[in-house]
């Protein structure tokens, strides 16, 4: 009866209701997320360190490439110091004590002089065996190339013991059964994983005389993944071993490595476990993971070392002992633990300690219909269970959250019809400038083909009288000159007018390459005279990079004309008028400006200087150059830019593409 009686008071407790509930959320939550976290911290810890051997694996790839460009570097330096009559003339003592110091200087294993296809000439090491050819593609690459060419080369015994030396003694290395390994059972491996260079010997005119081969035997080399291991690990120890470790495999045993047995010795002839062996020398792709190597579980990662026909013949190992991760990993889940455990116990407390103060939902409805009034939609009471006052609080959030969401709609819609509403009326505005000049050019053509066969008329005369004057004067006489200068600028001037004609019908104009700035100067050297008599001086700064630009230069030197002689009727007291060239190298366009010292053009004037007959010269001006200009540079793609301040002068900008499809 007595527990009952608690029970029930439990039930009709809001308080004994809430710290009930929180109590068990917040068991439950920190329950879930310190397994999350556990899980997580694993993942990342073990990614992190996946991430390092994959680092360190490319560091050894490295140091192997630096390996190979310093023998590369050491057999061009001997290739080039032969000559044709060295490879055709006897060996002698001083034949052979050049091979030996340069193989001792270089530190080198073995070098070969072949001919240019490959068959053996002199070894050095045993001068005895020539005439075979090396079993590999190196000299076809050599052949093809013409450069020094890097590989590793799996030798055989017979070939090891061809190129002399110890080679053959020092690459047999006793195979040991190891565990989780492809293939069990002792036995004798002979052949020799070497790391070869071949350069060309080449006569004055490129052609290849004969080859030379050199290279290093990896068959423990201990020296090169010491190296590695030194630059990657800093000889950094866990219990007593090595932290990192680094291997040269050929096929699955280990022919050079810091990997030690449990006897403190060099683990050479070990095996890698087949697992890595189906990925690595069967599929040729890299392997990253968790690995047993010989007695202990590591970080690693594999890579294939492919001979010069890509088939793999051997791998490269870094890797890391997993023991410092795996101490690493459970020393921050017991602190997590420790953490979670603590976080669940304040919590209950707090939760005990604060439902005494937060049973004022009342009290908090009233707070909240206050923010809702003030304009504060986003504003929610907290539900803290399922009975009356929680459903209350619950409906009230859903009815301010159903209120915010139609007053942010209406908002939105609002801004997206004030944008659109922007949007189309610039479009119809650029649509109606685009349609009037058009209209525009379109009088401004028809005007042009109706006179051109009147101006044609004259400017035939003016040619015709001027030939006939020039024929009747002596050869020496002064007037030649000025007589060349009206016939050139008459027959320009029938281009002109001939170019209008074909502006009138929309044709294209000739393109041919151009030089923008050479036409420029024919144009200043034609206006001088009457820039002198406006007191103009000019000044150039034309860009020495400017590509040739498909245009047409009558046509241009047209625009150009008209834009300076503008420039000088600006300046009726004299100025200044500065010319510019520059390559926009990004935007692949040439840029021509022309900035006079003038009087500007009024803000209100500015849109219109390009309509056809509109013009500030009063009698003076037809109001056609500039809408023609405008006309000439649309037809080679360009554009013309403005730039005027009343009272500061103005900047007139000719853009043109290297390209005419660019605009």
């Amino acid at each position: 009866m007595i527990l009952y009686d608690f029970i029930d008071r439990l039930r009709r407790s809001l308080r004994a209701k809430l710290i009930l509930t929180f109590s068990a959320l917040v068991v439950l939550s920190v329950a879930l997320s310190a397994a999350a976290g556990i899980v997580l911290l694993g993942t990342a810890i073990r990614r992190q360190a996946q991430d390092k051997v994959r680092q360190d694996l490319n560091g050894v790839i490295e140091v192997y490439q630096k390996e190979g460009q310093r023998i590369a570097a050491a057999v061009e330096l001997i290739a080039q110091g032969l000559s044709a009559g060295q490879l055709a003339g006897g060996h002698g003592r001083s034949w052979e004590r050049y091979w030996r110091e340069a193989i001792s200087e270089k530190g080198l294993d073995f070098v070969s002089l072949t001919d240019e296809a490959g068959r053996v000439i002199y070894r050095p090491l045993n001068p005895g065996a020539r005439g075979d050819r090396y079993p590999n593609d190196i000299a076809r690459w050599v052949q093809w190339s013409k450069k020094t060419v890097i590989s590793s080369e799996r030798f055989s015994q017979g070939q090891l013991e061809r190129e002399g030396g110890d080679l053959s003694a020092r690459a047999r290395i006793v195979t040991a059964d190891t565990s989780r390994s492809a293939e069990q059972g002792r036995f004798h491996q002979s052949d020799g994983l070497m790391l070869v260079a071949a350069s060309p010997v080449k006569d004055d005119k490129n052609r290849i005389l004969g080859i030379v081969f050199g290279g290093v035997l990896l068959n423990g080399n201990e020296e090169l993944v010491d190296r590695a291991q030194r630059m990657l690990y800093r000889q950094e120890r866990y219990q007593g071993r090595d932290l990192g470790t680094v291997t040269i495999f050929l096929d699955d045993y280990r022919i050079a490595t810091n990997v030690t047995t449990a006897q403190g010795k060099r683990a050479l002839g070990t095996r890698v476990s087949e697992q890595v062996y189906r990925q690595v020398m069967e599929r040729g792709s890299r392997w990253v993971g968790r690995a047993y190597v010989l007695d202990a579980w590591r970080i690693a990662a594999y890579e294939p070392i492919r001979d010069i026909s890509g088939r793999p013949i051997g791998m490269l190992y870094a890797g890391i002992l997993e023991a410092p991760f795996v101490r690493l990993r459970n020393k921050v889940v017991m602190v997590y633990l420790a953490i979670a455990v603590l976080t669940v116990a304040a919590l209950v407390l707090v939760v005990n300690w604060a439902s005494g103060r937060i049973i004022r939902p009342v009290r908090e409805l009233v707070a909240a219909t206050e923010e809702i009034a003030r304009g504060n939609l986003g504003y929610r009471v907290p539900v803290k269970g399922q009975d009356e006052i929680g459903q209350l609080g619950d409906s009230f959030n859903r009815m301010s959250a159903e209120l915010k969401r139609v007053t942010d709609g209406y908002l939105e819609l609002n801004r997206t019809l004030e944008q659109k509403v922007v949007q189309r009326t610039k479009e119809l505005e650029a649509a109606r400038d685009s349609l009037v000049q058009t209209e525009k050019l379109s009088s401004l053509g028809r005007m042009a083909a109706g006179i051109a066969h009147e101006i044609n008329n004259p400017l035939t005369s003016i040619m015709l009288n001027s030939h006939l004057m020039k024929e009747k004067l002596p050869k020496n006489s002064r007037l030649h000159e000025p007589l060349d200068l009206i016939i050139e600028e008459t027959a320009r001037s029938s281009a002109i007018v001939k170019g209008m004609l074909e502006f009138s019908r929309q044709t294209v104009s000739h393109l041919r390459p151009t030089d923008i700035n050479r036409a420029l100067e024919k144009t200043l050297r034609l206006l001088d005279s009457q820039l002198m008599m406006q007191k103009v001086s000019v000044s150039t700064d034309l860009s020495e990079e400017l590509p040739q630009v498909p245009a047409d230069e009558g046509k241009l030197r047209q625009v150009f004309t008209n834009i300076i002689l503008n420039a000088g009727d600006a300046m009726p007291q004299g100025g200044r008028l500065e010319i510019a060239t520059k390559w926009d190298g990004e935007r692949r366009k040439v840029r021509i400006s022309f900035a006079d010292q003038g009087s500007g053009i009024p803000r209100e004037v500015l849109p219109k200087i390009f309509d056809p007959f509109f013009s500030t010269k009063g009698i003076k001006g037809t109001g056609l150059g500039l809408a023609i200009s405008y006309g000439i540079i649309k037809q080679h793609g360009g554009e013309i830019e403005v730039q005027s301040r009343e009272g500061r002068g103005t900047v007139f900008t000719v853009v043109l593409p290297l390209e005419r499809n660019q605009i």
